[in-house]
């Protein structure tokens, strides 16, 4: 308590001693023992201001004895905590809001893949017709030796020949041994569903007894591509065809700028 608040309680008290005063004359009009009425007022106000004044003098060290509660600083500390959970909260939902928003962007302008017919047209340079041997590209075996005993399609060809007939005009072509070789043959493309599609029929498969008549064919047909296993049919096309595919197990230098070489016709269109 500072001086100036001690000095108006003492001020109070004094009046109130002189209040008592007052209130003891009107009460004891007549003398007790000699002592008036006024003189006992005036006792009895001063006893009080003694044990006023000494409970005022008494206080102070009381409440200075007591230690304050350190409710600030964990107050301070809880606020600046729940501060910086709360910026912390409202950081990562922002910065998972921002990731899913960067997501979705990526996920827009990301490239498309294309799809199997549009990398066939792509490859085949809008060509219009092709031409392609059977053995060692569509069938498992080499040799038209081989055929005549057994006839294996190579089903992971069949997608790309069936997007080619949709955007080409296709011939296949083989060099067979004997009538039942042939018919082996076709009895084979007909169980792996070549001709379910509707883009290619029997009349469009070709065969002849030489390698010199699949030549004569591919060039009678004059189609924009040919695809072949044989380097010197490759060769000997190169002038009348304007792209050629070779398909070879080992890569080989091309022979010309418009023959392209792959070990088959599936990796030439990125299927595998």
């Amino acid at each position: 308590m500072t001086e100036s608040s001690k000095e108006e309680l003492l001020q109070l008290i004094k009046r109130f001693g002189a209040y008592l005063t007052v209130k003891m004359s009107s009460i004891f009009p007549i003398s007790l023992h000699n002592l008036n009425a006024r003189s006992i007022g005036a006792i009895a106000g001063f006893a009080v201001a003694i044990v006023f004044t000494w409970r005022l003098l008494r206080s102070p060290s009381g409440p200075q004895r007591r230690q304050p509660k350190r409710q600030a600083p964990t107050s301070s500390s809880s606020g600046i905590s729940s501060q910086s959970n709360a910026t912390l909260t409202t950081s990562g939902v922002s910065s998972s809001e921002d990731t899913r928003a960067q997501n979705v962007v990526d996920e827009f302008f990301q490239p498309v893949k294309p799809t199997l017919g549009q990398i066939v047209r792509q490859k085949l340079s809008e060509g219009r017709k092709v031409t392609c041997r059977l053995l060692g590209v569509v069938l498992e075996e080499s040799i038209p030796e081989e055929l005549q005993k057994q006839v294996t399609v190579r089903y992971s060809v069949l997608e790309v020949l069936l997007e080619i007939t949709k955007f080409c005009d296709l011939y296949l072509m083989e060099r067979v041994l004997d009538d039942e070789t042939e018919k082996k043959v076709l009895l084979a493309l007909e169980d792996a569903g070549v001709f379910t599609s509707g883009g290619l029929v029997k009349e469009k498969v070709l065969f002849c007894s030489t390698e010199n008549g699949r030549t004569s064919f591919v060039r009678q047909l004059e189609p924009d591509w040919h695809i072949d296993t044989n380097p010197d049919i490759i060769f000997q096309l190169s002038r009348f065809i304007k792209y050629q595919l070779h398909i070879s197990p080992t890569r080989t230098e091309r022979a010309a700028s418009n023959v392209f070489n792959s070990p088959s016709l599936e990796q030439f269109f990125g299927c595998v």
